[in-house]
Order: C-alpha cells, then sequence, then structure tokens
C-alpha cells in the first residue's frame, strides 16, 4: 500500500485559503497527481487543503472524503519559557529535546508539560484517526508492524498539512512525532509518500520513500515557498514577528 501525505500549497492563513503563487502550486500539483492510480482521496476539512485538493479532482473528475481529525494538529501544552500554551510543532530547538523522554515513541506522552493544555487528547484523536483509516483497507496496529491478510498495491492521497502529516507518519512508523516536526518539514505542495514493506506474510511496516518532495515546482522553474520555516539565517524574526511583518519567518503549517 502507499499513502501519499500533500501539504496544502502556498497559504493565506487570513482567509483560509491559498495564495496566487499557491495557485500555480496546486495547479502544477496537480499535473503530477493525474499520474497516479489513486484509489480513494482524503482531505482536511481546512479551505487551504480543499482549495488545493480542487485542482487534482477536478483534473480527474473525483471526489475526496472530508476527514475531521485530518485538521491540522492543534495539540498544545505550556512553553516552558513563557508558559503560554503552545503548539507541540513550535517550541525552540535547544528546548524541545531536554523535554525528557520525547525522543522516545514508548515514553513521550508520559512527560509530566503535557498534564496541562490538550496534547494528548488531540494525540489520542488524531491515534484513533489514523487507526480507523487503516483498517477500513484491512491494517490493524500490532506492536511495532501493522498485521494485514490482503495487502495490496493500492494508493490513497491525503490533502492536509504539515503537523498532522508527520503525526500520521509517527503512528505508522513509531517514531517519536516529536524527532519528525522538528528535524523534518514538508513545503506548501509538497508530496510525501510512505510505503508498506511485507517481509512475513501477513505483517507489515512502513517505511518514508519520499519526504516533502517538491519536483513538481523545481522542474518547471517554481521557487519553493517557505510556509513553515524559519529564516535560514538569523534575522531576530520569529513566529510572532514573522506573522505579523510577513515576512520570511514561519507561519503555521
Amino acid at each position: 500500500m502507499r499513502i501519499l501525505l500533500i501539504r496544502h500549497a502556498e497559504p493565506d492563513y487570513s482567509i483560509d485559503s491559498i495564495t496566487e503563487k499557491g495557485k500555480v502550486e496546486a495547479e502544477l500539483l496537480s499535473r503530477r497527481m493525474i499520474r497516479y492510480d489513486i484509489r480513494d482521496f482524503y482531505v482536511s476539512p481546512l479551505g487551504r487543503a480543499r482549495d488545493t485538493a480542487a485542482y487534482t479532482l477536478e483534473k480527474m473528475g473525483r471526489e475526496a472524503t472530508v476527514l475531521p481529525w485530518l485538521k491540522e494538529f492543534s495539540g498544545r501544552y505550556p512553553d516552558p519559557e513563557t508558559g503560554e500554551l503552545r503548539l507541540a510543532w513550535d517550541i525552540k530547538p535547544r528546548i524541545w529535546p531536554e523535554y525528557p523522554g520525547v525522543w522516545n515513541i514508548h515514553t513521550f506522552l508520559e512527560n509530566a508539560l503535557f498534564d496541562e493544555g490538550d496534547f494528548r487528547q488531540v494525540w489520542q484523536e488524531t491515534v484513533d484517526g489514523v487507526d480507523e483509516l487503516m483498517a477500513y483497507y484491512g491494517y490493524i496496529k500490532d506492536g511495532p508492524v501493522w498485521k494485514c491478510d490482503h495487502n495490496t498495491d493500492d494508493t490513497i492521497a491525503l490533502f492536509c498539512h504539515f503537523g498532522i502529516s508527520m503525526a500520521i507518519v509517527s503512528r505508522l512508523t513509531d517514531i517519536s512525532p516529536f524527532v519528525l516536526w522538528h528535524t523534518m518539514l514538508s513545503l506548501p505542495s509538497s508530496v510525501t509518500e510512505v510505503v508498506t514493506e511485507e517481509r512475513i506474510r501477513g505483517e507489515v511496516a512502513f517505511r518514508m520513500t519520499r519526504m516533502g518532495d517538491i519536483t513538481h515546482l523545481e522542474g518547471n522553474g517554481i521557487e519553493r515557498s517557505t510556509a513553515g520555516l524559519f529564516p535560514e539565517c538569523y534575522t531576530g524574526i520569529d513566529t510572532t514577528e514573522a506573522e505579523n511583518d510577513g515576512l520570511n519567518g514561519k507561519r503555521n503549517p
């Protein structure tokens, strides 16, 4: 089985849609997507993901199922620096590795920091959503692997967001979401691909074969969007200032 996790095109968060550049990205993405034999499409309920998916769905004459849990991962907990509730994927790099156990998929939820906020609740909703979706195709989580009596080479596509994409990869692969959130990034309109390996009959593991692939943009000479990425070199811009100034700072994925 192949799962395509597609981040929305360049966003305009003020209207929960995509920018004019984002529309170009979504169009080029759609030309790529029509080459896949996709069994089913799923989409986040948020406008920027749905507007991105619309280009592909229209070309293919298809519809997508809206999954409420596929909206951007919204779990928050207190920032140790400020005490304010922050999104799980938006903590400064020197701080998050010091949280006891967060590197480990088996221990990250035990951190006392999550006693406040709704991180654990949102994480459980995400796990339940992933497990329900995978069960629909016959895959049942069994420790580090997934049981499946009839594994196939079908492809499904999920149009969504960076934070939730990494949460899904975390559940599929048993990698701590904090490792993925803070060391990986899928840029706007990018494609992340996860596939099954069946080395023992009826037992599969998932492996990521593409991460944030934007060859559909690069091949057409389109400069990548940087939404979700802090400046490459220090400017003094952090999340709040960047969002206020509209500069090349991080945006909420």
